[in-house]
């Protein structure tokens, strides 16, 4: 599918570029098998939030959602911690200085965001993750074979793109499941191409958040789940004690909504 490019916005603070700069995905973790161990049943494109890293939500996902299940999980584009920049052996003054341990340190993954900040609003939300969806889509489009059925599935940021996965390609997914997610306002045109469709073929949609969540606003998580509401077919939990974070109760809603719209392994 082509995509329209839109102009980029203002310039960013927190971190380098511009908002809506054009995005490639370079990195991403499948399950064993290449995630072709289950392929009657969707793949899971999982994309993980602000700081984080491939690997964090492909081990949350395997580890308490759907062990069976295939998947593929991205890494966002944009660095906010290279882990190349963080051995010490790299240091000459370092690696020459007598006190200097002998052991090697554990790797570490990264950190990473797919948009300009962690929560951006107004234009610059619009603009970054039509960028970051646009990436992923073409993505999907050269690796998984069009006949795969494919759920994304994301937390905060990731959650975010899941559902504006819909919003640009509707045709192309299954379902989607959001985690502690928020809604793109649409003010930039070309932003949102799939809205009509989207709602004409009322996907199933996950949405669980925290009524205690300090990251997204609360009007933020009403105004997702109001639009889901009129566009989707949507399972909404809410979880009273839980912050910007993911509970074993929502473990277990997530597995149960699997299994409703037969998305599951069939393994659990």
């Amino acid at each position: 599918m082509n995509h329209t490019p839109l102009e980029p916005g203002r310039k960013a603070i927190a971190v380098s570029g511009h908002y809506g700069d054009e995005l490639r995905v370079s990195e991403a973790l499948f399950s064993r098998g290449r995630g072709l161990n289950n392929p009657r049943r969707p793949l899971f494109v999982l994309l993980h939030g602000w700081g984080s890293n491939e690997e964090d939500i492909a081990e949350f996902f395997g580890n308490y959602v759907s062990p069976h299940s295939d998947y593929v999980s991205l890494r966002a584009p944009l660095t906010l911690l290279d882990p190349n920049d963080m051995d010490p052996f790299d240091d000459p003054d370092f690696a020459a200085c007598s006190t200097a341990p002998s052991y090697v340190p554990a790797p570490v993954t990264g950190a990473y965001t797919w948009f300009h900040e962690a929560v951006p609003s107004g234009e610059d939300l619009d603009r970054d993750i039509y960028a970051a969806a646009v990436a992923i889509d073409n993505w999907v489009a050269d690796f998984i074979p069009e006949e795969r059925e494919v759920v994304p599935f994301g937390f905060s940021q990731g959650g975010a793109l899941a559902v504006h996965l819909m919003r640009l390609n509707p045709h192309r997914y299954k379902a989607a499941a959001c985690l502690s997610g928020f809604l793109a306002p649409g003010i930039v045109e070309g932003s949102h191409p799939g809205d009509a469709t989207f709602q004409m073929l009322s996907p199933s949609v996950f949405y669980g958040y925290g009524l205690k969540d300090d990251m997204i606003p609360r009007f933020e998580s009403n105004s997702l789940a109001a639009f889901l509401e009129e566009y989707s077919f949507l399972k909404l939990c809410e979880y009273r004690t839980l912050d910007h974070a993911v509970s074993l109760d929502e473990c277990n809603d997530l597995r149960q909504w699997l299994m409703d719209i037969g998305a599951s392994s069939g393994v659990m």
